[in-house]
């Protein structure tokens, strides 16, 4: 295992990465989240199928549930979390894992509704308050996931926040858990899958990531253009291999730009297919009260002229 803390990295630098690609960074906090993560939930499952066999736990929430604790060790734990505090494209790479993938995936196996369906008694009574209570109306607001998103993102990427996680793998770590948990408050009335007291409409929900863009579209431009490096940490990595800091900067910025807005625009899709099928819904509805009001109203004209009916 190749450890990532600063302290024993600030003296002898990584090797080059091209040759290091099979390199882990196994470590016993991230470990024991991630498969606890997946234990529960596979335990959660378990206890709906087993307490309401005609309705079982969704096998597709499931997958997507641990996908996304993959792309999360995959983002850690290879060779990318060996070199998240080396190259700052290869964080870039991370961060895009974490709350572009791996977000949007636990949105999609809707956790917190795993957790009321899977408690009974007292646990799923503190469950029930807690999600009725007024701070989880506001923490589950859709407005609430997007300022989180778009105030985190920059702050995360461009202010002294990005130089102390390099020298504090504390911070570092809660960084991480600051990815998954803000990105899945941000997808989670985009997804949609679980209930919310604040249901956004297709509409809605593809008006809220294109908001969304700007975000990714500033902090990617904001470093393409930075002409010196940014995070003074870097400088004592002593990295003689891969790109100039600045260029390294100027990569990452590019990730960030290209691939986060491409994301987003891949994510709009689903949307607008859900938008154009519930329009179509609409229609037909309309269409159907019109003919049934259509109806009535030639059927009451024709007693109208029946002379039988006549006084």
């Amino acid at each position: 295992m190749i450890g990532t803390s600063l302290s024993l990295l600030a003296d002898v630098a990584l090797p080059n990465i091209s040759s290091n690609l099979g390199a882990t960074a196994i470590a016993f906090t991230p470990s024991v989240l991630i498969g606890g993560a997946t234990a529960l939930y596979l335990w959660g499952a378990w206890r709906v199928g087993r307490a309401d066999p005609e309705s079982p736990w969704s096998v597709k929430r499931t997958i997507a549930f641990v996908g996304a604790m993959v792309l999360v060790f995959v983002a850690i734990e290879t060779v990318i979390g060996v070199y998240d505090d080396t190259l700052f494209y290869d964080h870039m790479i991370q961060h895009i894992l974490l709350i572009m993938g791996a977000a949007p995936l636990i949105a999609m196996g809707a956790p917190v509704e795993l957790l009321v369906r899977s408690t009974i008694g007292g646990t799923h009574r503190v469950v029930t308050r807690v999600l009725d209570s007024r701070v989880a109306e506001v923490v589950g607001h859709p407005i609430t996931g997007f300022v989180l998103y778009a105030v985190f993102i920059p702050v995360a990427h461009l202010t002294s926040l990005y130089n102390v996680m390099l020298t504090n793998d504390l911070v570092h770590d809660n960084e991480h858990l600051a990815f998954l948990v803000i990105g899945y408050l941000f997808w989670r009335p985009v997804v949609a899958i679980e209930p919310s007291r604040h249901p956004l409409s297709p509409a809605l929900r593809l008006i809220y990531l294109m908001l969304a863009v700007p975000v990714d579209t500033f902090c990617g431009l904001v470093l393409l253009s930075t002409n010196h490096e940014m995070f003074s940490a870097y400088t004592t990595m002593h990295r003689t291999w891969g790109p100039s800091l600045v260029g390294d900067l100027h990569t990452g910025g590019a990730i960030m730009w290209v691939f986060g807005d491409s994301l987003m625009a891949l994510a709009m899709i689903p949307v607008v297919i859900q938008w154009v099928r519930s329009e179509e819904v609409l229609t037909r509805q309309i269409d159907a009260e019109l003919d049934a009001q259509e109806a009535l109203r030639q059927e009451m004209d024709g007693q109208s002229t029946d002379p039988h009916l006549q006084p």
